[in-house]
Formats: structure tokens, C-alpha cells, sequence
């Protein structure tokens, strides 16, 4: 490889990650992504005091996503809530060791360090309920670090699923067989140094939802899905950063079930990206009949 092949590669490189890094990062005041201070819960979320009905067993976790924050979840918390749910919220993974970590952002450091950390509140939640098991909602790499504590962090017990301490995964655009990123993965591939460039910029979460990283690679190597597990996969054809979208996709192994669904299938008219799957009113739909089958609603509004 010549200088200059190198460095144009390089220099293609450094402005596809600074497309990508904005585009996840989103305009500040979003709600769910760009922000720098600590976000507060959002409304209807962590009131420790809130016990799960009979209607309502488990306790709803939503899980952000990549260089977001709790707030992401502003429109879905409140709804959850006033539908009878506790629901709780965390911010998780932030790594001030890159740049986007320092800035504030969550959701940037090392995928299994967040998975225990999700893995302490969860504890948490179920000590404060009393409940047995909680749902979980997550969007984007919240995806990935919900099954990375299943798998690896106590989450499920693939030998007594009775055990588990998730019953429901609903996940939203997650990077579950990692992402492309519109051939940053092929680029690190070919360009080694361009991992290193990319975590100090994004942090090594970004880095370890690219295809074939060791974490997506461990991740999946046993199957896709634990028993007792209740699995709903949402993906939207506009989703330009989770790609390609139907990677997203799960194939249901030995006792669990799984749901792919594609969000313009239910809503023709949903152009939703990536970032605004979060937000979705027909995503939105999609947890909330998942989390309850009897529930009925206008899947493009929700109401």
C-alpha cells in the first residue's frame, strides 16, 4: 500500500467516524442524546417506593443507547408508567478516558464493565419491589449490554430458567451482530489503527459493536437467545447506523421466543432512524403490547 493510499484511507477514515460520532451524538437537547451534565430520571421512572400490581408483575428497566443518557426515554417512561408500570431507568457506561466519554456521555465504555453495571440495578430494582423478575427495554447497544448480562453476568441461568431475572427483552435498532457502520468495520479491518482512533474518540463501546469484535463474537457464539427469555426485535429500513438493519434480527433457540419486526411493517408511514426509535410512538406500541398482549392501541400513534 502505497503513502498516499494510506493516507487517504486514513483521512476517509477520520471523517466517516466524525459523521458517525455526530450522528449518534444527535442534536444536544434531544432528550436522548448530546447532552453533557447528568441526566435526572425521566418522568414516571425510579420511584423506589412503587410496587409491582397483579396486572403488572414485573418491573419495567429501559436501557439507553450509545452516547445517550436515561432521557432517551422522556416519551416511553410516562406512558409506562400511567399504564400501571414501575419503571426505572439508569445511566450507565460512561468512560472519560475518550472524548466523547469526557464530554458527558454515557454509554461509551466497555460493554461487559456496563453489563455488571445494569446487572447492580437490576439487583437493586428486584430488592426495592420485591418482584421476582423485571422486563427490559433497551435501545441500540442497550441491546447488547441486556444480553451481555444475561449471558455473562447473572442475568438468566440457562439450566433453571425459573431463575432468571429477566423475562422479557424488548429491544429497539440493537447492534445484536454488530454493525458496519457504514464500513467503519471493514475500514478498522484493513487500517488496525483506526480502532485505537476510534476509541479515543467514541469510546471502546463504539468500537465493540463493530461486526466480528471479540464482544459481539462471544456474545453470539452460544446462540442468539437464553431459555425462559420472551424476545421481541424491532428494526427500522431507515437505520443508518445499527447496519445492515436486519442484523438486528434474533433466531430463537431452545426455550425461548423470539419476534423480529420490522417498525415500517406496523406503520407504513414510520421513517423512524436510528436515534429516533427511542421516541417512536409506533415503537412505542410495540413495547407496550409486548410487555402486555391485551393492550390495544393505533400502532402508527400509539393511542
Amino acid at each position: 500500500m502505497s503513502a498516499w493510499t494510506l493516507i487517504r484511507r486514513v483521512g476517509t477514515a477520520l471523517i466517516t467516524l466524525g459523521a458517525l460520532t455526530f450522528a449518534v451524538a444527535g442534536p444536544a437537547g434531544a432528550g436522548s442524546v448530546g447532552d453533557s451534565e447528568p441526566a435526572e430520571a425521566p418522568p414516571g421512572a425510579n420511584i423506589w417506593e412503587c410496587k409491582p400490581t397483579a396486572d403488572h408483575p414485573r418491573p419495567v428497566v429501559l436501557l439507553h443507547g450509545t452516547m445517550s443518557n436515561q432521557n432517551s426515554w422522556d416519551g416511553l417512561s410516562p406512558e409506562l408508567a400511567a399504564d400501571g408500570y414501575c419503571v426505572f431507568t439508569l445511566n450507565y457506561g460512561q468512560d472519560p478516558t475518550s472524548m466523547m466519554g469526557a464530554m458527558g456521555m454515557y454509554a461509551t465504555g466497555d460493554i461487559p464493565t456496563s453489563a455488571r453495571q445494569v446487572g447492580a440495578f437490576v439487583g437493586r430494582v428486584l430488592e426495592s419491589t420485591g418482584a421476582d423478575q423485571v422486563d427490559v427495554v433497551a435501545h441500540s447497544q442497550g441491546g447488547v449490554v441486556a444480553r451481555q448480562f444475561l449471558r455473562f453476568e447473572g442475568g438468566a441461568n440457562a439450566e433453571h430458567p425459573s431463575q432468571n431475572k429477566v423475562r422479557t427483552l424488548i429491544t429497539l435498532g440493537a447492534t445484536n451482530h454488530g454493525t458496519t457502520m457504514s464500513g467503519m468495520s471493514e475500514l478498522a479491518k484493513r487500517i488496525p489503527p483506526i480502532v485505537g482512533l476510534a476509541e479515543g474518540v467514541a469510546g471502546k463501546a463504539s468500537v465493540q459493536q463493530l461486526v466480528d469484535s471479540p464482544v459481539i463474537t462471544a456474545l453470539n457464539s452460544g446462540g442468539d437467545t437464553l431459555p425462559g427469555i420472551d424476545y421481541t426485535v424491532v428494526a427500522s429500513r431507515n437505520d443508518s447506523i445499527s447496519t445492515p438493519p436486519e442484523a438486528t434480527f434474533l433466531a430463537a433457540g431452545p426455550g425461548a421466543t423470539v419476534e423480529n419486526l420490522w417498525i415500517q411493517d406496523l406503520c407504513a408511514a414510520d421513517h423512524s432512524d436510528h436515534i429516533a426509535l427511542a421516541t417512536s410512538p409506533t415503537a412505542g406500541y410495540i413495547v407496550r403490547k409486548a410487555l402486555d398482549p391485551s393492550f390495544s392501541a393505533d400502532p402508527c400513534s400509539g393511542k
